[in-house]
């Protein structure tokens, strides 16, 4: 069954952390076009929000977009729990933290670049884009490369 568009000030592109999301899906859903934000984190800031999630995002007020930007920037006012943030215990800060789209993008840059500067283990495998976390790499992810012997 398709959507029937009730409401003449319905936005079909909703403008959200520097992200667009598609007006006719459920704000629940739409909002996991955001990276950093599933469906669970997604549910829980429509629910601290107080704003139905099975409201189509292009039919949000600007009151409800405000109140969704809020509890994003400021998950720690709304006593999201510790386990729920992306980010635990920073690096440079020691806080937790949920970070969403570019924020998380720039966090896990440094990272990688902080790992390369130390010269460690994990740091040399960001590098060469090698597996990290202790894969085999005998025979599996060569790349692309074609394994064994080419027919003629």
């Amino acid at each position: 069954m398709s959507y029937v568009q009730k409401d003449e000030n319905f936005q079909h592109i909703l403008r959200l952390e520097n992200t667009n999301l598609i007006g006719k899906r459920k704000i629940a859903f739409a909002l996991t076009q955001i990276k950093g934000i599933g469906r669970r984190f997604a549910f829980l800031i429509c629910k601290n929000a107080g704003v139905n999630p099975n409201l189509r995002a292009g039919e949000l007020n600007v009151e409800q977009v405000e109140a969704i930007t809020d509890v994003i920037e400021n998950t720690e006012k709304y006593n999201i729990p510790r386990w729920f943030m992306n980010r635990l215990d920073d690096f440079k800060t020691g806080k937790s933290a949920h970070l969403v789209a570019s924020s998380l993008d720039n966090s896990l840059r440094e990272d990688f670049e902080r790992l390369k500067k130390i010269r460690c283990e994990r740091g040399f495998r960001h590098a060469f884009g090698l597996r990290v976390r202790g894969q085999h790499t005998k025979t599996t992810g060569r790349g692309g490369r074609t394994a064994g012997l080419a027919k003629v």
